[in-house]
């Protein structure tokens, strides 16, 4: 299979303009004609389904919670990227672009993030016309803040809100063209297998979540907006119901999964505080801006009230060792400084697996009023969890599985390998190498959804010779009878362990062996583990209730599911890309001075894999990257 991501010719600046003047077009009357599944209602997927509904095409949205409202993207806190420079501060598209592409360490795909940069500046100003109510100055400007992997002030923001805010936008937007009657919303349906006819998508299979029944849904084309794969580690930052299967069951059916090792660990969430804990709590990254993380120098002081420390006892080991970025250094970098420090005996609190983000400096010199006009939702937040008054005593934070970059593979115009097929968001793997820089989550989701998948379906539509088949055609009838037969396989195993404890057992092995650090032999050991674990699923998971009624059971089941299967090529991937960059970090490829060493003469490139089985060996694909515009160089915040 050779892998074309199908980018413009030209200068990288005008690759974008070139391919809207140069892509086909469907004209008004004949879009009606026009069928698009959207599976998915988060920010990428409610944009994409109210933009195309504007259009003129006719949608059909696919949502598993009661409404598009609940979607995880509300649980993004601190901003959105935008090179809109209003600070005046040196800002950019070429900065913004260079700054995704060095704090992705040179792995992603050179034209989709200059676009993502060029789009930027639009989002904006769709948003704030939606009514989104972001942070202002006093005179009414709209306020920007400063984030992790960048030296300028970017990040637009609704206090720590922003997720929420630009959900609401995007959901009014979807919701005028439900009311309109273009867009027809399926909330309760889970996406559990897709329809390909004639290696073209042309539809999917749905289980209705309240009542059971399993249906197929066919149509002129689908997009995926299903969001990550982090749930894969069990303990993260994700909603308990985010998952993989409608990526994962695409990926069975032929879609390529790119990438699947480089997950991204965030270092600002809630300490683990037990074992049997359902998940871990973000705290933005915004309060970098104004905190400062620390650790003790000694030992023998991590035992002590953080306040009984004094100054001169204190490591702030990312302004001691990145003293340019300082506290606002890349995700990864200052990851795994927190893991380094709590390795050497210095971590803080349960289990000393914690560092403090101390915002006692910021109070003195702007005084407590503003540090709550800023952050105030945050810090009540950390309050109902820990118990603990951040404004009192520092924060306790420690990395967790938050944001995966890697997904289905997808060209230029985000349509994967599959004809028909378009991913978005953070379930492809297109704008983000191997590390995604603060801010950038919100600003791709929106960006696929408003600007570029309307500009880039036509093509295929327009061109496309297969018709939209029936949903009880021979494809479909087949794609229903293998759901069933999968529905009926879970519920038959009858075995004496819960789901959630195979689950837990994934989870930990991931962690510890595919985490913030990873070698050879633990990941051939997890190799080994995962099959054993998997098998043991099949043979003693217990899956109450019956298929044809309300089910949570069942559903977390199938996904644990596609986990167990999921888990075996993330660190088959691990164990092929024998260097270290961004979030995936080889233990045996480091510099002298611990920083990632990437191999770029052997691994410039996107590793597509091809699915062959389950316990099969997956097939590697490689999409080689080319970079005009930027140099390969060793990446340093120093």
């Amino acid at each position: 299979m050779e892998l074309n991501g199908n980018v413009p010719s030209g200068p990288l600046a005008q690759k974008w303009s070139e391919y809207i003047r140069h892509s086909k077009l469907v004209n008004p009357a004949n879009k009606r004609k026009f069928e698009i599944i959207v599976v998915g209602t988060g920010l990428a997927g409610s944009s994409a389904a109210a933009t195309l509904a504007e259009l003129g095409y006719k949608v059909k949205a696919y949502c598993y919670h009661d409404s598009p409202r609940r979607a995880h993207s509300v649980a993004a806190q601190g901003g959105i990227n935008a090179a809109k420079n209003y600070q005046n501060d040196g800002d950019s598209v070429y900065r913004l672009f260079y700054d995704t592409v060095k704090g992705g360490d040179f792995r992603a795909r050179e034209s989709n993030v200059h676009r993502l940069a060029e789009v930027s500046v639009s989002i904006i100003d769709q948003c704030a016309a939606q009514g989104v109510p972001f942070a202002r100055e006093y005179g009414g400007t709209l306020a920007n803040r400063s984030f992790g992997g960048a030296q300028v002030s970017r990040t637009f923001y609704a206090r720590g809100q922003t997720g929420q805010q630009l959900l609401l936008g995007a959901y009014q937007a979807l919701s005028r063209q439900i009311g309109l009657g273009a867009v027809q919303m399926f909330n309760r349906h889970e996406m559990l297998d897709l329809i390909v006819v004639n290696g073209h998508a042309k539809g999917i299979v749905t289980r209705n979540l309240a009542t059971g029944e399993i249906k197929a849904h066919t149509a002129d084309a689908v997009v995926l907006a299903t969001g990550g794969y982090g749930n894969c580690w069990n303990l993260s930052t994700y909603g308990r119901q985010s998952n993989a299967t409608a990526i994962w069951r695409a990926h069975k059916k032929g879609a390529l999964f790119a990438n699947p090792c480089y997950a991204q660990i965030h270092p600002t969430c809630i300490p683990r505080s037990g074992d049997y804990q359902s998940k871990l709590t973000l705290m933005s990254e915004s309060l970098r801006n104004d905190g400062r993380v620390w650790v003790p120098k000694r030992r023998e002081d991590c035992g002590k009230h953080p306040n009984d420390i004094p100054e001169a006892d204190r490591d702030y080991y990312l302004e001691r060792k990145y003293p340019s970025f300082g506290n606002l250094a890349p995700r990864d970098i200052s990851s795994r400084a927190a893991k380094e420090a709590c390795d050497d005996g210095r971590g803080v609190g349960p289990g000393g697996r914690g560092v403090y983000l101390d915002f006692s400096e910021a109070i003195q010199r702007l005084g407590q009023h503003k540090v709550e006009e800023r952050y105030g939702n945050l810090f009540d937040i950390y309050k109902e969890i820990t118990g603990e008054d951040a404004y009192r005593v520092p924060m306790r934070i420690y990395p967790a599985i938050h944001y995966t970059m890697g997904g289905l593979w997808v060209d230029y115009g985000l349509m994967s390998n599959l004809p028909g097929l378009f991913v978005l968001g953070e379930a492809n793997f297109s704008d983000h190498g191997a590390n995604r820089l603060g801010a950038s989550a919100l600003m791709q989701g929106l960006s696929d959804g408003y600007f570029v998948i309307p500009n880039t379906i036509n093509n295929y539509l327009a061109a496309q010779q297969e018709k939209r088949p029936a949903a009880d055609g021979v494809e479909s009838a087949q794609a229903v009878a293998d759901v069933r037969a999968g529905i009926k396989k879970l519920l038959d195993i009858n075995g004496q362990r819960t789901v959630s404890d195979f689950h837990k057992e994934l989870g930990n092995l991931l962690w510890e062996k595919c985490g913030m650090a990873r070698d050879k032999d633990g990941l051939e050991q997890a190799l080994r583990e995962i099959p054993r674990i998997r098998e043991a699923f099949w043979r003693d998971a217990k899956v109450t209730g019956e298929g044809e009624d309300l089910n949570q059971a069942l559903e977390k089941a199938g996904r644990v599911a596609d986990f167990l299967e999921l888990a075996e090529l993330i660190c088959q991937d691990a164990l092929h890309r024998e260097e270290s960059c961004g979030g995936h970090f080889r233990s045996e490829y480091q510099t002298e001075d611990g920083e990632a060493l990437r191999q770029d003469d052997k691994f410039a490139y996107v590793a597509a894999w091809e699915f062959k089985g389950v316990g099969a060996p997956p097939v590697l694909h490689k999409e080689m990257l080319n970079y005009e515009e930027v140099k390969l160089a060793t990446r340093s915040y120093k």
